[in-house]
């Protein structure tokens, strides 16, 4: 195990799959405490956490619905009394609803702001209250925040562009604490909300410079960056890792 975190706390909200569950393995290699946020993935969540404490490391699961603002507030709250602080908030949740804007229903535009958006700014505004210097918010958005180079992607590309605004807004209101607020922003990554085997991947492959889905481990490098020391000059940014998918 690296040490590089040992001592901090992070909050991993959609931690229970996908990028967010490499990232809980990474910040956990690295020496975190991590709790494992979940929506409906609890045995998911529950197998992580023991998989981690079988290494060495340090983890709980913890429900947290993204859509439930109240809900999603108090399983930060209780992370933070559990261990008393917490200083890594990866915001990890998302969801991917494509269709063209003809037959897009306003209600799954509206859980696209309410998941990618909206839930990033609930718990962001509750962990800060337990953050001091050194203090790491890390949200993982998108290169189509960037670049959406087909039809039906509006509404998501929406979500995450939004992000960078609310990213650099942040940065500056928390920035005087010693707080730093970033996105990471990832290409296509082999997960099951987009494998790498689909019918899909080949063509998002002719778009990128590394014809090739990542993998979420390399996500997860660039969060644990953030999540270090050595990253303590970088705020309001927002972070390619997309295989020069935006290039």
């Amino acid at each position: 195990m690296n040490t590089t975190l040992n001592g901090k706390v992070a909050f991993i909200n959609g931690g229970s799959r996908g990028i967010g569950a490499a990232t809980a393995r990474r910040l956990a290699r690295d020496g975190a405490t991590v709790a494992i946020g979940y929506a409906a993935s609890a045995i998911a969540a529950e197998a992580l956490a023991e998989e981690i404490k079988a290494g060495g490391g340090k983890a709980i699961a913890i429900k947290a619905d993204a859509t439930d603002a109240a809900a999603l507030t108090k399983a930060i709250d209780t992370v933070a009394a559990q261990f008393g602080r917490l200083d890594i908030l990866v915001n990890s949740a998302g969801v991917l609803l494509l269709g063209p804007v003809d037959q897009f229903s306003l209600e799954d535009f509206d859980k696209t702001v309410a998941v990618n958006v909206r839930a990033v700014f609930v718990a962001t505004q509750a962990a800060a209250k337990y953050m001091k210097d050194g203090g790491r918010i890390i949200n993982i958005g998108s290169t189509n925040g960037q670049r959406m180079p087909f039809a039906g992607g509006a509404a998501y590309a929406m979500s995450k562009s939004a992000l960078t605004g609310l990213v650099k807004g942040l940065a500056r209101d928390l920035g005087p604490r010693g707080i730093t607020v970033n996105n990471v922003a990832p290409g296509p990554v082999d997960t099951d909300m987009n494998p790498a085997d689909s019918d899909f991947a080949a063509g998002l492959h002719g778009l990128m410079a590394l014809p090739r889905h990542g993998h979420a481990d390399e996500i997860a490098g660039m969060v644990a960056y953030l999540a270090s020391p050595e990253a303590a000059f970088v705020t309001g940014a927002d972070l390619l890792i997309d295989g020069g998918f935006a290039a």
